[in-house]
């Protein structure tokens, strides 16, 4: 009987081996909230450099977070965005539908005349850091909806008015906008660890400490 307790203890000793040294299971980042001010003072400051730049540089756009809905990003994005649901018709073609373009405060009921603006331009992340990124990590910012502020459906206009501008240089026309859209691209810079030159943090000081001082900023971390 002895022999037979021994033995059925070394075989609960050998299976809970794996258990016990089993590594245990990353931890997702958690998501951050905090005032402007302090989130503008977490951005790391560095010159920019823009050599070797190319749009090509971030495969975009991919097929999006679903890749069984026929759908690429853009379209996703626009699907998410709208404040009246588009029709959804074979090959993910677009027909009717609301959006609101809060850089401008303009209503658009057609999806062609969107863009989907990334928060922080491609131009100005490789400046501030995917410079040294690998390929797939420049795809996954281009086509990134793992936050509702990196990507944001606006009229084609305002977009290309801003094209690849730091808030140094643009800010939405719509003065309503403004300080939400400081508080995204901060967002968005800490989100992706990329930094800021000295200029645009200046920038950022500027509107955190002043009309956008009770601006609160979330952001997850990307792994």
């Amino acid at each position: 009987m002895i022999k037979n307790l021994v033995r059925g203890f070394s075989a609960l000793s050998l299976a809970l081996v794996p258990l016990l040294s089993a590594p245990a299971a990353q931890a997702a980042p958690s998501a951050e909230v905090t005032t402007l001010a302090d989130a503008v003072g977490l951005v790391q400051v560095s010159a920019e450099d823009r050599t070797g730049y190319t749009r090509s540089s971030f495969k975009h756009w991919n097929s999006g977070d679903d890749a069984a809905d026929g759908c690429n990003t853009r379209a996703e994005v626009l699907i998410a965005e709208a404040v009246v649901a588009p029709k959804v018709e074979a090959g993910c073609k677009l027909t009717g539908g609301t959006w609101e373009s809060y850089y401008d405060g303009q209503q658009v009921t057609s999806a062609g005349a969107l863009d989907i603006d990334h928060m922080v331009p491609l131009a100005e992340a490789w400046d501030s850091g995917a410079s040294s990124w690998t390929a797939a990590r420049r795809e996954a910012y281009a086509n990134d909806q793992g936050s509702t502020v990196s990507l944001v459906a606006v009229t084609a206009r305002s977009n290309r008015q801003k094209s690849d501008q730091d808030p140094a240089d643009w800010m939405p026309p719509s003065a309503e906008a403004q300080c939400r859209y400081v508080g995204e691209w901060v967002s968005t810079k800490l989100r992706w660890e990329l930094t800021a030159d000295d200029r645009e943090l200046e920038a950022l000081k500027v509107l955190a400490e002043g009309p956008c001082k009770d601006t609160i900023v979330r952001y997850t971390p990307v792994a």
